[in-house]
């Protein structure tokens, strides 16, 4: 009875087939999503696609010197409007000039007594962690 079964099983997987991968070059099961839509181009071939001339200006660059010391130049967000005065400096808070605008100082600069000095020594820590395990097999 056991011997039934087997010979009726491997005739059960012997007539199976595999699944069949639906062929994409068949017309009739070729699925289409159109989900976005298509670029339209404007111009012709030897255009930019969908990018006309005149939409890429360049800034207009002030070269006033009179107001280039007194105005911010290109911090107006707003298409309309005028560029922001700048006031005098005993109207802005005195860590604005406290600020430093160069280069970062190095560990060495640092006096070990700051928080500035411990933060600075982690993050040279994980960058030299990162590069020693970036070569690890495993």
């Amino acid at each position: 009875m056991s011997a039934g079964r087997l010979a009726g099983a491997a005739r059960t997987w012997a007539g199976c087939r595999a699944r069949e991968l639906p062929d994409p070059a068949a017309p009739a099961r070729l699925l289409v999503r159109d989900y976005a839509k298509k670029p339209v181009i404007k111009g012709g071939k030897g255009s930019k696609a969908g990018v006309g001339s005149d939409d890429l200006k360049d800034p207009e660059v002030c070269t006033d010197p009179v107001r280039l010391t007194t105005h911010a130049m290109g911090v107006n967000i707003y298409k309309e409007g005028q560029d922001v005065a700048l006031k005098p400096d005993a109207e802005y808070p005195e860590w604005l000039f406290q600020m430093n605008v160069g280069p970062p100082k190095k560990l060495e600069e640092l006096d070990p007594e700051t928080r500035e000095y411990w933060r600075l020594l982690r993050k040279h820590n994980i960058w030299r962690h990162n590069r020693l395990s970036k070569n690890r097999k495993f």
